[in-house]
């Protein structure tokens, strides 16, 4: 053995051994984490939970309305299924107009503005008019049909605004005019305050408060800088309040907030069985139809308090699962308005994201006790034609603004192509076998084997 210069003998250095590559471990919560943030990237997502999202709503719906209504329709001697064939009727409507908005260009769309805001204004003068309009629970919005049909014509007001401010907003930003404040706010804000007042000459706040926030989801989308925005909310602020002070029922309204009492006269009744219908439901509810506030003790509990009936049926399982599906509607809405191209689009899909967001919000918080009773139905939820037909049309606007994407239109068309081809060759031939199922056979099978 050699040795070192020192005289002693050579260090053995260990033989290095080839580093073998550790598995990597698989994270399920990050793999399902990476499925979902891909699926929300598809370019059909909005175009899914939008539709989605609104039938079940929709459908949903239909079974508490009929779940609710029947000791309400009992009581005044009609048929258990009164209300529900009603809003069915409403609903199969609705969907008809959703299917024609859908399939409209977005010029027909523009085009409709004019004549749809034009006939919300007359069938909300006519409101006024002694002999045409009726009284509903001290309201004067409404007009009868003949029957036990009535319209609301300031529901067809929200669509109306909305469809009308977004041409106007395009129109405007075409010509580059947004930057000057007097051409922001005129004729928006006069023309939404005329809608305003043709609302509140019938005692309709719960309504105007959704047209205001309309109104101001329409400048903050167009860009309104801060100043004239807090100017707009100051004054609409200070006309919300003269109008709940002179008003004894909006007070008492407003002083229910939270209330775990009827209070002296029962002022707060309907407030409190809301609450008590949603703590008696539990985690899973006391079963479909199982409902125990429906019977005389809660009020109005297929229209504005269908949530708490929900609640109480279904229990905070059924409650979540609608917040959910408004939550997943919300946010395609907003996916919409924000990857167009197209102002009138982002105008006209913003717009409806807040009325019916807007509208949610304040129906569920004031039976939760966060907020006054409005008087507002769930949109697509709460009995009620005149709130269901123009909220599925608008949800056919948002259909169509999301199917008009480029990369969803793509999609669209390679879908198409995908399942459009014939499984049958012509003359008789064998059927054509999917290139799936080639795929799988040759691979399943050797190479020499046939």
């Amino acid at each position: 053995m050699p040795s070192s210069r020192t005289g002693r003998p050579p260090v053995q250095r260990a033989v290095r051994r080839p580093a073998v590559s550790r598995p990597v471990r698989d994270n399920p919560v990050r793999r399902l984490y990476t499925r979902a943030k891909k699926a929300w990237d598809r370019p059909l997502t909005a175009y899914y939970l939008i539709l989605g999202g609104s039938l079940l709503i929709t459908v949903l719906g239909l079974v508490m309305v009929y779940s609710a209504s029947q000791i309400t329709a009992l009581q005044m001697s009609l048929p258990g299924s009164f209300f529900f064939r009603k809003q069915f009727l409403a609903a199969a409507i609705g969907a008809a107009l959703l299917l024609i908005a859908s399939r409209m260009p977005v010029k027909l769309h523009r085009a409709l503005a004019y004549p749809i805001l034009a006939g919300a204004v007359f069938l909300m003068a006519l409101v006024q008019v002694p002999g045409i309009g009726m009284s509903v629970n001290g309201n004067q919005n409404w007009i009868s049909l003949g029957g036990s049909f009535q319209i609301q014509p300031s529901e067809f007001g929200k669509l109306a605004l909305v469809l009308w401010a977004a041409d106007l907003l395009a129109r405007k930003q075409d010509k580059k005019l947004l930057t000057q404040w007097k051409h922001m706010l005129v004729p928006l804000v006069p023309v939404a305050f005329m809608l305003l007042g043709l609302i509140m000459l019938g005692g309709d706040m719960g309504t105007a408060i959704i047209l205001t926030a309309i109104l101001f989801g329409l400048l903050w989308l167009a860009g309104a800088p801060t100043r004239l925005f807090v100017g707009v909310l100051s004054v609409a602020a200070f006309i919300g309040v003269v109008l709940i002070k002179t008003s004894p029922n909006r007070m008492a309204r407003l002083q229910c907030i939270g209330a775990t009492d009827p209070g002296q006269g029962d002022t707060c009744w309907q407030a409190v069985h809301g609450i008590y219908a949603l703590a008696s439901g539990g985690i899973f509810g006391s079963g479909l139809g199982a409902s125990v506030e429906k019977w005389g003790q809660l009020p109005e509990a297929h229209t504005d308090f269908i949530f708490a009936v929900t609640g109480e049926e279904l229990g905070l399982a059924g409650t979540l699962s609608v917040l959910a599906l408004f939550a997943a509607l919300g946010y395609a809405g907003i996916r919409v308005a924000g990857r167009t191209e197209d102002p009138f689009v982002r105008y006209a899909a913003g717009g409806v994201t807040t009325w019916i967001t807007a509208q949610a919000v304040i129906n569920i918080g004031a039976v939760l006790g966060l907020l006054p009773i409005a008087g507002v139905p769930l949109p697509l939820f709460s009995y009620g034609g005149s709130a269901l037909l123009p909220t599925m049309f608008a949800i056919g606007l948002l259909i169509a603004f999301a199917r008009d994407e480029p990369a969803a239109r793509a999609a669209l068309s390679m879908r198409q192509s995908r399942f459009g081809r014939k499984r049958g060759g012509g003359g008789g031939s064998a059927p054509r076998r999917w290139n799936t199922m080639r795929r799988r056979a040759s691979v399943a099978r050797s190479s020499g084997e046939r």
